[in-house]
């Protein structure tokens, strides 16, 4: 699931409970796929911008949902970042609309 986004950056432990990770799984993550740039705050701390989650949403999609290894999401990444990007985008859009349907069939169940 692709969360919403409403702020600039994130930090580390509110990015591992959005996709239900722990912090040291992203420090790994942040080593494997170069893209992720979070900022550094000191003490360990991580600032993860808009960008940053959005292609931590598609890595946990690709090695969750379609049972790759984190080497093959890498790959996978690094091999079209323009491909990336749409996935995130679809990935967002169909987040979104799973939302709106789970409020129509509350709504519905109200009534």
């Amino acid at each position: 699931m692709v969360p919403q986004l409403d702020k600039l950056y994130y930090d580390i432990g509110e990015v591992a409970a959005m996709f239900d990770l722990n912090t040291s799984n992203l420090r790994y993550w942040e080593k494997e796929f170069k893209q992720l740039a979070p900022k550094k705050t000191g003490k360990g701390k991580r600032k993860f911008s808009q960008d940053d989650v959005r292609l931590i949403a598609t890595i946990n999609h690709l090695v969750n949902e379609r049972g790759y290894t984190l080497e093959g999401a890498r790959k996978h990444l690094s091999g079209n970042k323009k491909e990336s990007v749409d996935k995130v985008e679809v990935l967002e859009k169909l987040a979104y609309v799973k939302s709106e349907l789970q409020k129509i069939l509350r709504t519905m169940k109200a009534e």
